[in-house]
């Protein structure tokens, strides 16, 4: 019997109703179905808890779990990778958003759901970023991951920037523009997509670097490998701090001289699979193509 964590917000009675049917397909597979005690009174007041259901902190929710079940869009999606990856957690996303290009299932097909405790699922590995923030005196400011993308922008003022790529400190071009983004696979469908770069199919191993808004004829994204050490220097002297976003969860203050040093992650993101379809038929749905 599995320990599952069931994640949504509860606050959106469209979201807690999905939930609450979830709960109804997990019960019978599950010795506990987690919940965020953010929404304890509130599911207590409904008259929906049942006896499955378990409640804990942000520290304990994701602490020897077995299943992680999503119950919204692609930020959902992304937000739940960075909490699950570090412990193994493996994902399965119900789509209740607009997209849901990484998600799994729809509400219609919950039925399915019963596939992934009987064992007739595979596991869809996606790489991550390990994305560092070092100073212009080479200290190690700040570390952290992302599934999808690293930008590198002026934030909420629309000012051309000045970057300066490089490659394990081989110089590889500079940039003005409103900024770089430097995706996944799995985020090449996402920011870099809007940005004018390619979509990449997750099997290959590889990171595409797209400028948002060149102020240049010939800047175009670039696709290297995934044992690249990418660094992202702010070499801007107008503007006092540029930002570094990841997955468009968590935000660094990139000053004059500091780099973003991107390179591929040890931890890597599993994405439960119980439909058999390719990329490229999962793409065109979303009407990508």
């Amino acid at each position: 019997m599995k320990k599952t964590v069931l994640i949504t917000n509860f606050n959106i009675k469209e979201k807690a109703d999905a939930a609450f049917l979830v709960a109804d397909r997990l019960a019978p597979f599950c010795s506990e179905i987690r919940i965020s005690s953010n929404f304890k009174d509130k599911i207590f007041r409904s008259h929906k808890h049942r006896r499955e259901f378990t409640y804990k902190n942000a520290d304990e929710l994701y602490e020897g779990a077995d299943l992680l079940v999503v119950l919204g869009g692609d930020g959902s999606m992304l937000e739940a990778a960075r909490r699950a990856a570090p412990r193994d957690i493996p994902i399965l996303g119900i789509n209740l958003g607009r997209v849901g290009y990484m998600t799994e299932l729809e509400l219609d097909e919950l039925d399915l759901i019963e596939k992934v405790f009987n064992g007739e699922y595979t596991i869809d590995e996606r790489a991550m970023l390990r994305v560092e923030v070092i100073s212009r005196e080479g200290s190690v400011k700040s570390e952290s991951y992302a599934l999808n993308e690293a930008v590198v922008a002026n934030g909420t003022t629309a000012r051309i920037i000045d970057l300066k790529l490089s490659d394990n400190g081989v110089h590889v071009s500079d940039f003005r523009a409103d900024g770089l983004v430097v995706a996944t696979p799995t985020g090449s469908t996402a920011y870099s997509l809007s940005a004018g770069g390619p979509i990449i199919d997750p099997k290959l191993s590889c990171f595409c670097v797209t400028p948002i808004c060149p102020h240049s004829l010939l800047a175009r994204p670039l696709v290297f490998p995934d044992t690249a050490h990418l660094e992202i220097q702010n070499t801007c002297v107008r503007e006092k701090v540029l930002h570094l976003t990841l997955d468009g969860r968590v935000t660094y203050d990139l000053y004059y001289g500091d780099m973003a040093v991107v390179t591929r992650s040890k931890l890597t993101t599993k994405l439960i699979r119980v439909k058999e379809r390719s990329f490229y038929s999962k793409i065109r749905t979303k009407k990508f193509l």
